[in-house]
């Protein structure tokens, strides 16, 4: 599997969409935003930048996009308010794999300038917003050219499937039942990875630069922990029940693995250490909800099903990587499943997604 032409959430705006599904990923950012603000913040106050340079990697598509965005713009522009300066101008650049929906943002680009200086008034200083197709795990923008570096529920994604799995059969991911040589190649391709990440954004960020990466993980250390797997678990189990009754081939299953890796938050301490480019302000860990409306109130109808909302959620994050695989006949069918066995997870045991959230300062 070439993971960099098939990973993407899924485009458009229909109801399976990553843009129509993605109040998880919200949750995440509402919840992180503080240690966001402080760090533009600390940065800002300290480099009274005419131009600003900030890269959300991983942006995907949907509202969520533009939501940090505005976050990060806001918070500059209270911060020069506050102090009697005029407005920076924003360069922010939008970075994703090639198959994302980079159409869809820009779409939405004269709406959100437009809601944006509803808000904050004329005085706001210019927003050019430019689309970085290509990988994170590689250069991206010249040196020292940038000031801010964000990126939310994106690098626990692998650059690849890791090499030598043949021995996770009856698995799509780590689990309680593989065997030490797979968990060991998961860790290894997320710290050859990370490692890389690191010292490509160190090259483009300036010097006391910042940078904050949430990446979904895990509390436990150990990495086959149901925190983190439980949730790949269950899509394994209704690919298996379909397996069974010969509408998958066992194979084409035997072949199927997920290039994603959940670091705890020593691990993603131990690489920032190792690379020796940052400095770590704050490591913190949260939790969300899988089903992202079971704390809301005046929740739609069609939005009490917590199986509906957590099939509906991994169908748009996990559907291209199953389609590249599987083809696209299995897909309805696959999700019908899942959805029922998802609720009945959720009905007998708390059911989160953990976040480890990391900021930091380059360092000279």
């Amino acid at each position: 599997m070439e993971v960099a032409q098939v990973l993407h959430m899924k485009g458009g705006t229909g109801e399976t969409s990553y843009a129509q599904n993605s109040v998880v990923q919200e949750k995440i950012i509402s919840m992180t935003k503080p240690i966001v603000e402080e760090a533009i913040t600390n940065f800002y106050t300290s480099n009274f930048k005419r131009n600003l340079a900030i890269a959300d990697l991983g942006c995907s598509s949907g509202p969520n996009t533009l939501l940090v965005v505005s976050l990060l713009v806001k918070a500059v522009e209270k911060l020069c308010r506050k102090l009697g300066h005029k407005s920076p101008e924003f360069q922010v650049f939008l970075n994703d794999l090639p198959g994302n929906d980079f159409n869809a943002i820009f779409r939405t680009l004269p709406e959100f300038k437009e809601r944006m200086r509803k808000q904050l008034g004329d005085g706001i200083g210019p927003c050019f917003v430019l689309g970085v197709p290509g990988s994170f795990y590689g250069r991206l923008f010249p040196k020292k050219s940038l000031d801010f570096v964000h990126s939310s529920s994106s690098l626990m994604w692998l650059s690849q499937v890791p090499e030598g799995l043949e021995g996770n059969k009856g698995n799509i991911y780590m689990t309680k039942t593989s065997p030490p040589s797979v968990l060991r190649a998961y860790y290894q391709q997320f710290q050859r990875d990370f490692s890389v990440f690191l010292k490509c954004r160190s090259e483009e960020l300036v010097t006391g630069g910042r940078m904050v990466l949430t990446i979904v993980g895990r509390r436990s250390e150990d990495p086959a922990s149901k925190e983190c797997c439980t949730i790949w678990e269950l899509l394994a189990a209704a690919l298996k029940e379909m397996v069974l009754e010969g509408i998958i081939d066992e194979d084409l299953f035997d072949s199927f693995n997920i290039p994603q890796y959940k670091p705890s938050p020593s691990e993603v301490k131990n690489e920032v250490e190792k690379e020796r480019s940052f400095t770590i302000d704050r490591l913190e860990v949260s939790e969300v909800n899988w089903n992202a409306y079971e704390r809301e109130v005046n929740v739609p109808e069609a939005c009490k099903d917590g199986g509906y909302n957590v099939a509906k959620f991994m169908r748009a994050v996990a559907e291209p990587l199953l389609v590249s695989h599987f083809g696209e006949s299995i897909i309805d069918e696959v999700f019908s499943r899942y959805k029922e066995i998802v609720a009945d997870r959720m009905a007998k045991e708390k059911t989160e997604f953990v976040n480890v959230t990391i900021s930091m300062t380059k360092l000279d």
